[in-house]
């Protein structure tokens, strides 16, 4: 009963074996090969126009350097308070940017609000030297709360970025769980909605390690090069993170893995409504679930072997939550079974 993050979960079989028949033999490296080639113009035909793509190891690497592309003196990025890059991060987004900082905006749900976005990237006049510049817009796709902007929603707050001259940027780490929960196109939930820089994430979705930034705007390209050669994210035998996206895009694996991943979580979060001992915080969207217990329910359950994290409140569940109750976060993925739902379920 493992719902601790989808981050526990291994490599999907294909793509483990792709890294295997990749394991041998001799091909240029840094990211030269014919399969590294492959794979960057199948991005873009997942995005239906050419894009550039730049592998990385990690999440926080793509987001950090993303947003590194949009640099400006005295920087500031606009993120949602419960974001992975203002509260997950390490600083990483500021390091690589060198000292820009991230201005948190509130929303319900772990969404930004668009109209207090629009206000507080008033809070910063051009001309007002001493408070900084605003360089970007971050959302994240799917939410740290498990949530999905709409495509109107996602549509807005561009709209406001572009207003304001601002690239947009999406945290995809789960942008699979999100994409086929909205049940669009990936070309629709990006640059179509007016997303200028994407962080495109396979890990949590039945990859090894594999991340990418993918970059709408190509005049950015040149920058990115050395960017990530600077922040040691250029892989030598980078055929290996090639090897998984390649497995990963084949036959619409991708979208397959993240559909089972949410309709797990769909099923763990009927059964969680339905008891007697808990109840749902809000209906999840993609394959998060976040459920109030008794503390001493949730207690049992893991003395019992599941295994799920404590969660913060958020703000606008401020007085809801009882002194003797808890938020946790349950998350599934490829890898979850229907009888391990059912056992916590049962459990409960």
């Amino acid at each position: 009963m493992i719902f601790a993050s989808d981050n526990w979960a291994g490599a999907h079989p294909a793509i483990a074996d792709s890294l295997m028949a990749q394991s041998h033999g001799y091909v240029p490296a840094y990211g030269t090969s014919e399969l590294d080639r492959k794979v960057e113009k199948r991005f873009s035909e997942v995005f239906e126009r050419e894009v550039a793509v730049f592998f990385v190891g990690t999440g926080t690497a793509a987001n950090s350097l993303a947003l590194a592309t949009a640099n400006r003196p005295g920087g500031v990025v606009f993120c949602h308070r419960e974001a992975h890059v203002n509260v997950d991060e390490c600083g990483a987004p500021e390091f690589f940017s060198h000292g820009a900082r991230l201005d948190p905006v509130d929303g319900a749900l772990g969404k930004m609000d668009a109209a207090r976005l629009e206000a507080e990237i008033r809070r910063f006049p051009p001309h007002f030297v001493h408070g900084g510049q605003p360089m970007a817009v971050t959302v994240t796709q799917a939410t740290e709360s498990g949530t999905v902007y709409s495509l109107d929603e996602i549509e807005a707050i561009a709209a406001i970025a572009r207003a304001h001259k601002l690239p947009l940027h999406m945290d995809g780490a789960r942008f699979a769980n999100a994409l086929v929960g909205l049940g669009v196109a990936p070309a629709e939930m990006t640059w179509k909605r007016g997303v200028d820089l994407l962080s495109f994430g396979g890990t949590k979705n039945g990859c090894w390690c594999a991340e990418a930034v993918v970059l709408f705007d190509l005049s950015k390209a040149q920058e990115m090069q050395f960017l990530r050669k600077r922040a040691a994210q250029l892989f030598s035998k980078s055929r290996f993170i090639a090897a998984q996206f390649d497995a990963y895009f084949a036959g619409d694996l991708w979208l397959d893995l993240a559909r089972h991943a949410n309709a797990m979580a769909n099923r763990l979060a009927d059964g969680i409504a339905a008891s007697a001992s808990s109840r749902l915080a809000w209906t999840p969207e993609a394959n998060e679930v976040f459920a109030i217990m008794k503390r001493e329910v949730a207690t049992r359950l893991q003395q019992e072997g599941a295994i799920f994290y404590d969660w913060h409140v958020p703000q606008h569940l401020a007085g809801s939550v009882g002194e003797d109750e808890g938020l946790y976060r349950l998350v599934t993925s490829f890898a979850t079974r229907i009888e391990d739902v059912d056992r916590l379920l049962a459990a409960c």
